[in-house]
């Protein structure tokens, strides 16, 4: 009688542990099917402008110079190295240690989605902010929001003097690369034998995938119009 009762007692542990065993394996192989599910980023896409308005083309532009420089998700606020910062009222101005490439060891003050040198910033930002037309002061808003960061970096890409080049025009016939060459000695990530980063190759891939946003986007806006 004891015998059967352990026996029994040993057949109900067993069955527990196989119960416990199913279960947990149910549980695994319901969260590998659930990882299956979830779409990995895409690599080429890019955050979109804050800014409104403007040619597709240069929008397009802004956006692939931002994934190769910035490469982050909240561009805007992104210091180099990685940091990031939050008082967005002016450039930040901060000069971070450089740990490779030509210029290792030296500082950057690079910041932004486009990530400008604070002397850049404050020479464009006089140039091309979009209230200068408007002060009639010497002076106008320093303020480093992504919408100026944005309008700055736009107008001073749509002016031709400033390149001596018309980007837009060049863009338009698809000589993208003719672009990205003349705009490297300003972000040397573009690549051409100053410097590159694991982006740049794929800088032909990401403009397009944002110029067909861009282009739908401003079918889009003109159709409610």
């Amino acid at each position: 009688m004891m015998l059967k009762i352990q026996l029994l007692k040993f057949a109900k542990e067993r069955i527990a542990v196989s119960v416990a065993t199913l279960a947990a394996l149910s549980l695994i192989w319901f969260s590998l099917g659930q990882q299956k599910t979830i779409p990995p980023k895409d690599p080429d896409r890019t955050p979109p402008l804050v800014m409104t308005g403007g040619d597709p083309y240069i929008r397009a532009l802004m956006r692939t110079i931002s994934a190769s420089e910035a490469q982050d998700s909240d561009p805007y606020t992104a210091l180099y190295g990685g940091q990031h910062i939050t008082d967005l009222s002016q450039h930040p101005n901060q000069c971070v240690t450089i740990v490779s490439g030509l210029h290792k060891g030296e500082c950057t003050t690079a910041a932004g989605r486009y990530q400008l040198l604070s002397t850049t910033w404050d020479e464009k930002v006089q140039q091309y902010h979009p209230e200068h037309s408007q002060n009639t002061s010497d002076t106008v808003s320093e303020s480093f929001q992504p919408k100026q960061q944005d309008a700055v970096v736009y107008a001073w890409l749509s002016d031709r003097n400033a390149w001596e080049v018309d980007i837009n025009a060049e863009l338009e016939k698809g000589n993208l690369n003719e672009v990205l060459k003349h705009l490297s000695a300003t972000w040397t990530s573009l690549g051409y034998g100053i410097e590159t980063n694991s982006v740049t190759l794929q800088l032909p891939k990401i403009y397009q995938k944002a110029l067909a946003e861009e282009l739908a986007l401003a079918k889009l806006s003109a159709s409610v119009k």
